[in-house]
């Protein structure tokens, strides 16, 4: 048996024996939700916008616990979320020990997955996860747990509706145009899941040509012989950096605006079950207060990633030297620091991402409903963050809530379990280190929801039951006591 044979039918093994723990919890479970049709047309239970790893997981909780739900994801299937399209690290950044989206289920872990095909000294000899091999086993993960997903499906619009119908999605796919209803959706829309880039407004003295946030897709290819800027010195900006210096650039400037870097990742300081489960029921100034922090310490590059930069002698760090002026320069350009002016062929700007309603015009007919954080929130003087006061204020089950009560009958039908919901529950609902709690959350909140809907149903459905313990044979009454022999 060759290697190859001898993997696979190891994976094979893995997947019978995690077959046969599905079956032993009973999941997915009984189907227990009514059939909806309006018109003629059926109802989804849930609609799961993004088919990524925060996608995978809400639906297969939900399937746990019998309610079905569709996924739409707007690219080719194998290519759901960031990892095989604008990702650019070597690999994850997060401990391999994580179990990610395995919702508990240790047969479905990305070690299993991984042992089952490689060995355990290959998994002990492993430092972090390679990217694209975290991609490998989400499509892995899709199949052996039967998600429905609809793959080169994009939602064009979201439009709640106001008699408890649910909310109708229009859709754009290869076979054209079309639409569905779903009683409840959710949006697992990843980082950028509530708007896109953040785009500093310097960019606009050159043309479109000669710059890309660190989200686009590229081809790093054309940065070959060329002098490359890389505004910030966060994870993305390394990993463009380093991308760049590997495709062959002439020289890689990194135009850093603190003094150093932050060594210290206090995100994942904070990572324990207490927060995890409990940061919804924080008081809203104790909610702002951890997650503000966090913003404000920010996130230093892993030290891979960075030493993937700084091994190459063209790499330069350029700390206390933000952006104060662009001019463009013939081909090139001139970016003037405190440190000095710059000539760049390419200016790659890695500055995160923010809520940004109307750079997602599928969102056009809720946008102005939202109520976002700004809207019932006013933090202390010196504690403002602009990425906090846009987040959306949620309910207890991811659920937007309207700005002005009445005025969008139907939107707490949508549930943002994506990044932006950060504040509201904590990072549950993207990240690999508590996607599973988030999930679990998502789908139960979302089962009560649905028991309260349809309670008359099921109150019927109770009245209606008539299966027979007993039969009236298995005992014979007894005599009175003084009859009896």
């Amino acid at each position: 048996m060759t290697t190859s044979d001898s993997a696979s039918s190891s994976l094979a093994a893995l997947e019978a024996r995690l077959a046969q723990d599905l079956e032993y919890l009973g999941w997915p479970g009984r189907n227990w939700m009514p059939a909806r049709q309006v018109g003629g047309e059926s109802v989804l239970d849930v609609a799961v916008i993004g088919g990524g790893q925060a996608g995978l997981a809400a639906s297969v909780a939900l399937a746990q616990l019998g309610i079905r739900a569709v996924v739409f994801d707007r690219s080719p299937a194998g290519s759901e979320g960031p990892w095989a399209t604008t990702a650019r690290m070597e690999t994850l950044r997060s401990p391999k020990e994580l179990t990610g989206p395995a919702l508990g289920l240790p047969s479905l872990t990305f070690r299993a997955w991984f042992e089952a095909q490689f060995g355990l000294e290959a998994w002990t000899a492993m430092d972090k996860i390679p990217r694209l091999q975290w991609m490998d086993y989400l499509v892995w993960y899709r199949r052996v747990m039967g998600v429905d997903v609809r793959n080169d499906t994009a939602v064009t619009g979201i439009h709640p509706l106001p008699d408890a119908t649910g909310v109708r999605l229009d859709l754009r796919t290869p076979q054209g145009e079309r639409s569905v209803l779903a009683r409840r959706v959710v949006l697992a829309t990843g980082r950028d899941g509530l708007g896109g880039p953040a785009i500093p407004a310097f960019v606009n003295a050159l043309p479109r040509s000669k710059w890309a946030h660190s989200s686009d897709e590229m081809d790093y290819g054309r940065l070959r012989g060329l002098r490359v800027g890389v505004v910030g010195a966060g994870s993305s900006a390394m990993d463009s950096a380093g991308t760049a210096l590997e495709a062959g650039a002439h020289s890689v400037e990194l135009l850093i605006r603190r003094p150093d870097l932050p060594r210290v990742n206090k995100g994942k300081g904070a990572g324990v079950p207490g927060l995890t489960q409990g940061h919804y029921d924080l008081p809203d100034e104790l909610k702002w207060r951890i997650r503000h922090y966090i913003n404000v310490a920010n996130v230093p590059p892993p030290h891979g990633s960075t030493l993937r930069v700084s091994g190459h002698a063209n790499a330069f760090f350029n700390f206390g030297c933000p952006i104060l002026a662009i001019e463009p320069k013939g081909d090139s350009m001139r970016v003037s620091t405190p440190k000095g002016d710059f000539e760049f062929d390419f200016l790659i700007v890695s500055t995160g991402f923010k809520v940004d309603w109307p750079n997602r015009p599928e969102f056009d007919g809720i946008a102005a409903q939202v109520r976002t954080w700004k809207d019932r929130f006013v933090p202390a003087p010196g504690d403002e963050d602009q990425e906090l006061a846009d987040s959306p204020d949620l309910g207890p089950v991811f659920e937007f809530q309207e700005r002005v009560p009445g005025e969008c009958p139907g939107l707490g039908r949508i549930h943002c379990f994506c990044y932006p919901a950060a504040l509201s529950h904590g990072t549950v609902s993207g990240d690999i280190p508590a996607i599973s709690d988030g999930a679990k959350r998502l789908a139960s909140g979302i089962a009560s929801l649905f028991y309260r809907e349809d309670f008359d149903h099921h109150y019927a459905n109770l009245e209606a039951y008539a299966e027979p313990e007993l039969f009236g044979d298995e005992w014979t009454p007894a005599l009175p006591p003084q009859e009896r022999n």
